[in-house]
C-alpha cells in the first residue's frame, strides 16, 4: 500500500473540511428542510396576493395555532383524533392480516370473496358515515369502524399480493421437506408476506386520517375533523389551516415512528 508522509508544515485540514461540509448538505438535503423552505416560501408570497380570511400567511396561522393551544383545546383535539385513528387503525390491521392470508392461501376463499373486496373497496369511506350512524350510533364507534373499513381493504389486498408473490420454488421446497400446511404459513408464507403487510398498514394510516376527518366533521364534538367544520361558521380560515398542519404533522409523525420501529423489529424481512 503507497502511504503519503507529510512534509514538515503540511496541513491536512482543508480536505476534512471539505468531507465535513459534504456532510452537513447531504444531512440537510436528507432531512426535507430545503423542501419545507420552498412551500413555506410560496405560501408566504401567495397570501401577499390575498385576503388573510381566504388565504392566511403561515404567520397569522402560527398565531391561530397559538390561540387555539393557549387553552389546551388544540391538544385536546388532537388526543381524540389520534386515539380515534389508532384504535380503527389497528383494529383493522387485526382483522385485515388473517384475512389476507386466508385467501391468499385458500383457492376456494379467494374465488369467493376476491371479487367482492374490488367491488367494496371502491366505495369510499365517507360514504358510510350515515349508514355507520344508524348502525353504531353517533359516539366513538362509528367513527373507529369507519376508520376500519378504511384500512381493511389496504392492508388485505396488500398482504394478499405478498402471498401471491411467493414463489411456488418456496412452496414445493417446504412442502417436498415434510412441512405442513401451518408450518409452511409460519415458516414460508408470512416471513415473505410481511413487507407487504408493513407497506399495507402504511399506506393505510394515510386513509385512517382521511376517514376520521370526514366523520368528525359530520358527527363529533370533538377532534381536528370537527375543529376544521365548525371554523368555518366564524370565517377562521387560520384555524382551518391549524387543523390542515396539524393533520400532517400527526401523520407524519406516526409513519416516521412506525418505520422506526419497522426498521428495528422487522429489519431482517428487508422492510423499509
Amino acid at each position: 500500500m503507497t502511504t503519503i508522509e507529510l512534509k514538515k508544515g503540511q496541513q491536512v485540514a482543508p480536505v476534512v473540511k471539505v468531507k465535513k461540509k459534504s456532510r452537513i448538505g447531504k444531512l440537510i438535503l436528507q432531512s426535507g428542510i430545503i423542501g419545507w423552505l420552498f412551500i413555506l416560501l410560496v405560501w408566504q408570497i401567495a397570501s401577499m396576493f390575498s385576503e388573510p380570511m381566504f388565504l392566511p400567511s403561515p404567520y397569522l396561522t402560527l398565531i391561530g395555532a397559538i390561540e387555539i393551544a393557549s387553552d389546551g383545546t388544540l391538544f385536546l383535539y388532537m388526543g381524540y383524533s389520534f386515539l380515534r385513528v389508532l384504535a380503527g387503525w389497528t383494529l383493522g390491521l387485526l382483522i385485515a392480516v388473517p384475512f389476507g392470508l386466508l385467501i391468499g392461501t385458500n383457492k376456494f376463499v379467494r374465488a369467493l370473496f376476491e371479487p367482492v373486496i374490488n367491488f367494496v373497496r371502491f366505495i369510499p369511506p365517507l360514504a358510510f358515515i350515515t349508514l355507520f350512524m344508524l348502525w353504531f350510533g353517533i359516539g366513538e364507534p362509528s367513527k373507529v369502524f369507519l376508520i376500519v373499513y378504511a384500512t381493511f381493504f389496504v392492508i388485505t389486498i396488500n398482504t394478499l399480493t405478498g402471498v401471491l408473490s411467493i414463489s411456488n420454488d418456496k412452496l414445493l421446497s417446504a412442502k417436498s421437506m415434510g412441512a405442513s400446511k401451518f408450518q409452511t404459513l409460519i415458516y414460508v408464507v408470512i416471513p415473505a408476506t410481511i413487507p407487504y403487510i408493513f407497506t399495507g398498514a402504511k399506506l393505510a394510516m394515510g386513509s385512517s386520517f382521511m376517514a376520521i376527518v370526514g366523520a368528525e366533521m359530520v358527527a363529533a364534538n370533538e377532534g381536528i375533523g370537527f375543529m376544521i367544520w365548525n371554523a368555518r361558521l366564524y370565517f377562521k380560515t387560520d384555524w382551518i389551516f391549524v387543523g390542515l398542519v396539524v393533520l400532517g404533522l400527526m401523520g407524519f409523525i406516526m409513519d416516521r415512528i412506525f418505520a422506526y420501529a419497522g426498521r428495528k423489529l422487522l429489519g431482517r424481512y428487508k422492510v423499509v
